[in-house]
């Protein structure tokens, strides 16, 4: 079963930002996911908004989780600490 990995963010350091987005594109893509949307347009029709939106698929929830738990993402992590706010979680799709 597909699992999709969205991300709600407010980016407070852009260049710290970069070297985070740069650094865990490449992890995505090593556990098999790919971005589906990434920082374009959007409507807020209900609850707060963030700026960014982010929303990749993964082949499972297993593999979009060990993705975020591995050292790649982990050391690409440490570029977001303070540099946004962000929320994520990852929900699984409907076959």
């Amino acid at each position: 079963m597909p699992a999709y990995w969205i991300a709600r963010v407010s980016v407070t350091d852009e260049d710290a930002y970069r070297q985070y987005a740069t650094r865990a594109t490449e992890a995505i893509a090593a556990h098999g996911g790919e971005f589906l949307a990434r920082g374009g347009r959007y409507v807020a029709l209900e609850g707060p908004a963030r700026p960014r939106n982010v929303v990749a698929r993964f082949p499972s929830v297993e593999a979009a989780e060990t993705c975020y738990r591995s050292p790649l993402y982990q050391e690409a992590l440490g570029f977001a600490e303070g540099a946004c706010e962000r929320e994520l979680v990852i929900v699984e799709g409907v076959a």
